[in-house]
């Protein structure tokens, strides 16, 4: 029983999978950020290209640390595996975006003065950190005492240099982290939610597999079960039949019916209880049978097998046809003392495996009934369980005897 629980275990999705969810994120992350720093014209894109993968990199290896802490929450509740992901995903957002300013720091200034030499200034910081620019000189002309202004060589030039923003103290380099962590935040709750969806549909698949496989080791206990009924039923008959002829003094024919029941036995042990069989191997385990009772009913029982060879290797539940030809033997075979046939057949009609089992019998008595007896229900039963909606029989009285006729999907070995 053990085999059908084996994807019990704790279900989780494959590590290739969640590296390349990461992967496409950060992807996305840089490709968006360079298209975006292209179209709006950033100075410096060859050296900010490099700068912006070192920082996905850095992003993937975070978030690679966030996956295995959120790891420890998969069989969790789902509002529990939220609010992980909410609490780890902040100071994993911090260290990308630490790394962030760590890497574009080294470059600002160089940007800033790229920016100034385009629009003909000069931009640069103090040594206290000041953002300043130079305006550039102009020659303003002189006024003379009496307000007039004087001869052009009387012009004087006149520079300034105008403080841009003072230089960052330690509140607004937290609040430019602040800022970039919560982007960053975001794109991380973003993997999170991937994540426990993907996470959910293979828990979800689990789920379907166990039940599946719950489904599949109760249907093998249910045809074990029905195939189990078979064999004490026969064995009754049978055993009675061997009493019957050692009481009467019939040695040498029980003898030869018990090494009838050894063959019988030995043929239909062999087969697994919930596996198909060859019809060929069935209808020669009904030769076996038929063997048995012969020996009872040595000038009664006339056995006849019809099996195309294109249907031997069909697939059919083992010791399907035992009920249905001990039917034909105790109900038209018994009664009587004349010869009675019993025979079964099989044909293919529309791509469907037809075995019938007929008998030119009596028939059943009248004080029996003749719908689905013991035997009969053990038999639909069993093909039910096997093939559901896809499998009939039928069976009742016929002017030459008594027929029954089995249909089910013909599927062949290979």
């Amino acid at each position: 029983m053990t085999e059908y629980f084996r994807s019990s275990e704790r279900a989780h999705l494959r590590t290739r999978t969640v590296i390349a969810s990461m992967v496409g994120l950060w992807l996305c992350y840089f490709l968006l950020t360079t298209i975006r720093g292209t179209i709006v014209g950033l100075e410096l894109q060859t050296e900010m290209l490099w700068r912006r993968g070192v920082v996905s990199l850095a992003g993937v290896g975070v978030t690679f640390v966030l996956w295995l802490v959120l790891r420890l929450f998969e069989r969790r509740a789902l509002w529990v595996k939220i609010s992980a992901a909410l609490v780890f995903a902040l100071p994993a957002a911090v260290l990308i975006a630490q790394v962030n300013q760590t890497m574009f720091s080294a470059i600002e200034d160089k940007f800033v003065k790229e920016v100034g030499k385009k629009q003909g200034v000069n931009i640069y910081r103090d040594e206290a950190g000041n953002l300043l620019v130079d305006v550039p000189s102009v020659r303003v002309p002189v006024e003379g005492s009496d307000g007039r202004p004087v001869e052009a060589d009387g012009e004087e030039e006149v520079a300034a240099t105008l403080l841009i923003a003072p230089a960052p103290t330690g509140l607004d380099k937290w609040r430019q982290l602040t800022d970039i962590a919560l982007g960053r935040y975001f794109l991380l709750l973003a993997w999170a939610s991937l994540y426990l969806a993907l996470l959910a549909g293979a828990q979800a698949r689990a789920a379907e597999r166990r039940a599946g496989e719950f489904r599949q080791a109760a249907k093998a206990a249910e045809l074990r079960s029905l195939r189990y009924q078979v064999n004490p039923h026969f064995l009754f008959n049978t055993l009675n039949s061997l009493s019957s002829m050692v009481m009467t003094g019939k040695t040498e024919r029980a003898e030869e019916m018990i090494q009838t029941i050894s063959n019988f036995y030995r043929h239909s042990l062999a087969d697994d209880a919930v596996s198909d069989v060859a019809l060929a191997d069935e209808f020669d385990l009904q030769r076996h049978y038929l063997a048995i009772e012969a020996v009872r009913f040595p000038d009664r029982l006339r056995p006849e097998f019809d099996l195309p060879d294109e249907l031997a290797d069909a697939r059919i539940p083992g010791m399907i046809l035992q009920p249905l030809v001990e039917n034909s033997v105790k109900y038209a075979v018994a009664p009587v003392n004349r010869p009675v046939t019993v025979r079964l057949s099989a044909r293919e009609e529309y791509g469907r495996l037809v075995v019938e089992i007929s008998d030119d019998g009596p028939g059943v008595p009248a004080d029996v009934p003749h719908g689905f007896g013991i035997g009969l229900a053990n038999v639909r039963d069993r093909l039910e369980a096997r093939f559901g909606k896809e499998a009939a029989i039928a069976s009742g009285p016929a002017p030459d005897g008594y027929h029954t006729i089995i249909r089910v999907p013909l599927v062949k070995h290979g």
